[in-house]
């Protein structure tokens, strides 16, 4: 290895492999060229940015455990410390999954969707309407209270916010209209 020491104090030592390594004069910073052309920097107040060169991404680990990664395509996930993640993709869309499997999505336009443990969904849409889906039915909530369901059998419920019920079978005949 060939250190050489700058006149401002700072330390660069190069490695028979390629590899180079930089310390700062007061020794709080750290950056290690790899020959691969990936970088590690070590900040002053702990943080480590590690730039992957081939997949051009960047990995950020903080002191609290906090980690971000950042792709070439703007997506940006965050992990916590908890276990829960947190992406952001180019489109603005973010999905959370947290740690107990429950996962939200919200999408640019309003529409947010969870998935709680036992995987139904709720789809809440920007105009109001609401969608339940689970292994027994889907469901449609609408604003004016008019209530839609389709069982997994084909048989559909509709209640109107009017009081009037209407049940198909699942062939899709009315089998009863009040």
């Amino acid at each position: 290895k060939v250190e050489e020491v700058l006149t401002d104090g700072c330390r660069i030592i190069t490695f028979h492999n390629g590899m180079k390594k930089e310390i700062s004069a007061d020794k709080r910073m750290t950056a290690i060229s790899f020959f691969n052309g990936d970088i590690k920097k070590i900040m002053p107040d702990q943080k480590v940015i590690y730039y992957y060169a081939d997949a051009q991404t960047t990995h950020t680990t903080y002191p609290d455990g906090l980690e971000v990664l950042q792709f070439p395509n703007n997506q940006i996930e965050k992990h916590y410390a908890d276990g829960t993640k947190e992406i952001v993709f180019p489109d603005h869309t973010v999905k959370c999954l947290y740690s107990d499997r429950f996962k939200e999505t919200f999408f640019p336009d309003g529409t947010v969707v969870r998935v709680v443990k036992n995987g139904d969904k709720i789809v809440v849409f920007s105009n109001g309407q609401k969608e339940i889906h689970t292994v027994q039915f889907k469901r449609r909530e609408y604003p004016d209270g008019t209530v839609k369901t389709m069982y997994c059998n084909g048989r559909q419920e509709t209640e109107y916010s009017t009081g009037r019920i209407r049940i198909k079978d699942e062939e899709g005949s009315i089998i009863l209209d009040k």
